[in-house]
C-alpha cells in the first residue's frame, strides 16, 4: 500500500534542466541570465545579512511591493511577492482550482503547469497550437472557455514567440482566471506593461513575473504576481506566512530599483539573440523569431538529440526537448538554446560547426 496521495503517486514530477556543480561548462540550457545582477544587489544582501536575521521578514514585503508597484504604475495591493514565479503558479492552483476542476495551457509550453494540475488533483487539457505556434482556435477556445484556470506563457517556451493581448483575451475562461506568465517579458523587442489588467474584464486576469531571468537573480528565487486587489487578497490567504526571506527581499528590492542595469543587460541579450538566430539559420536550422532569452531551433534531418549529446561531450549544455502529440498532432522535438554571452555563443557555434 502506498503512503502517497494517489495524485502524487501517479505522476513523474517536473524535471528541471541540468545544473552541473563543477566549473568548466558552457551552460545554455536553463535560460539564466549570463550577466551578473546589479552591484546594488550584493551590497543590499550584505547589509541585510549583517542585520536582524533572527527576526522574521516582513510578511507583506512592503518595500518590495511598493517598488514593483511604482514600476508598473499600480498600487501596492496589486502586487503579491513570491519565491520565484513558480511559487505564484502554485498559489494560483491552490487558490482557484478545486480537485476535479479543469486547468489548461498551450502545448508545447511550460510543462510545470501540467505537473501542478496533477498535484492539485485537477483535470488538465492542452490548448491546441498550429505548427507555426499560432492558435488552433477551433480546438483551443472551447477548452479555455470551460477551464477554471488558463495559463499562457507570453513569450512562450520553448518557442519564444509572443501572442497579442487580443489573442489572450480570447482565452479568458467563462467562469475562471486567465494567467499570463511573463517570465521572459523583459526580453521583448518592445516594452510591454500591464494594460491588459486595466479593464473590468481584467479583474479575472493575473500576470506573473520573475526576477530570475532579466534581473539575473535565478539563485535568489524572487518573483511577483500583478492582479486586481480582490484576486491578490485571495491569493495572499494561500501563500506561506513568510514566503520571501529577508535576503531575497533585500536583493529583489535592489534589483528592481536599478532599471538601467537590467535594461542594459537585456539589450545585450537581444543583440546576441539576433546574431545567434542568423548563424543558426545559416547552419541549416529553422529558428522561431524569439522574444525571449532563448531560441528554438529545429532541423529537417532530425539530428536534435545527437547534436545535444555531442555538445554535452564537449561540456556545452543546451536543452533537448521532445513533445509528443504536439503541434499538428505529431511529435515535436528540437533544441532550446539559451542566450549566453557573446563568448559563450562563439564556443557553442564552433562546436556546432564541428558536429555538423
Amino acid at each position: 500500500m502506498s503512503l502517497f496521495r494517489p495524485d502524487v503517486d501517479r505522476i513523474a514530477g517536473y524535471v528541471p534542466g541540468e545544473q552541473p556543480q563543477e566549473s568548466g561548462w558552457t551552460k545554455l540550457n536553463t535560460n539564466e541570465n549570463p550577466y551578473p545582477p546589479s552591484p546594488r544587489v550584493a551590497e543590499a544582501v550584505q547589509r541585510a545579512a549583517g542585520g536582524r536575521l533572527n527576526i522574521y521578514p516582513d510578511p507583506l514585503a512592503s518595500q518590495f511591493r511598493q517598488a514593483v508597484a511604482d514600476l508598473y504604475q499600480v498600487e501596492p495591493d496589486w502586487i503579491l511577492p513570491a519565491n520565484g514565479s513558480d511559487e505564484n503558479l502554485t498559489i494560483l492552483f491552490r487558490t482557484f482550482v478545486d480537485p476535479g476542476e479543469l486547468a489548461s495551457s498551450p502545448y508545447p509550453s511550460y510543462v510545470l503547469y501540467e505537473t501542478l494540475a496533477d498535484i492539485q488533483g485537477a483535470g488538465y487539457e492542452r490548448l491546441a497550437l498550429n505548427a507555426d505556434w499560432s492558435w488552433n482556435w477551433g480546438l483551443a477556445e472551447p477548452v479555455a472557455a470551460k477551464s477554471k484556470l488558463v495559463l499562457v506563457p507570453n513569450p512562450n517556451s520553448p518557442s519564444g514567440n509572443i501572442w497579442t493581448d487580443d489573442e489572450l483575451m480570447r482565452l479568458l475562461p467563462d467562469q475562471g482566471v486567465l494567467v499570463v506568465d511573463e517570465a521572459y517579458g523583459d526580453f521583448r523587442d518592445a516594452s510591454h506593461g500591464v494594460e491588459i489588467l486595466q479593464s473590468e474584464i481584467g479583474r479575472r486576469i493575473v500576470v506573473t513575473r520573475t526576477l530570475s531571468k532579466s534581473y539575473s537573480l535565478a539563485g535568489i528565487r524572487c518573483g511577483f504576481a500583478i492582479a486586481h486587489p480582490d484576486l491578490i487578497a485571495g491569493m495572499r490567504k494561500v501563500k506561506d506566512s513568510y514566503n520571501c526571506n529577508t535576503l531575497t527581499l533585500a536583493a529583489g528590492l535592489a534589483a528592481v530599483q536599478d532599471q538601467e542595469w537590467m535594461q542594459h543587460n537585456t539589450e545585450r541579450i537581444r543583440s546576441t539573440r539576433s546574431r545567434l538566430t542568423s548563424e543558426l539559420r545559416t547552419c541549416g536550422f529553422d529558428v522561431v523569431d524569439s522574444q525571449a532569452n532563448f531560441v528554438w531551433a529545429t532541423r529537417d534531418d532530425g539530428r536534435h538529440e545527437e547534436i545535444y549529446s555531442q555538445l554535452k561531450q564537449r561540456r556545452i549544455l543546451v536543452r533537448y526537448m521532445s513533445f509528443s502529440d504536439a503541434v499538428g498532432d505529431d511529435e515535436v522535438d528540437g533544441l532550446r538554446i539559451s542566450i549566453g554571452t557573446d563568448e559563450e555563443i562563439d564556443i557553442f557555434l564552433r562546436a556546432l560547426s564541428e558536429i555538423l
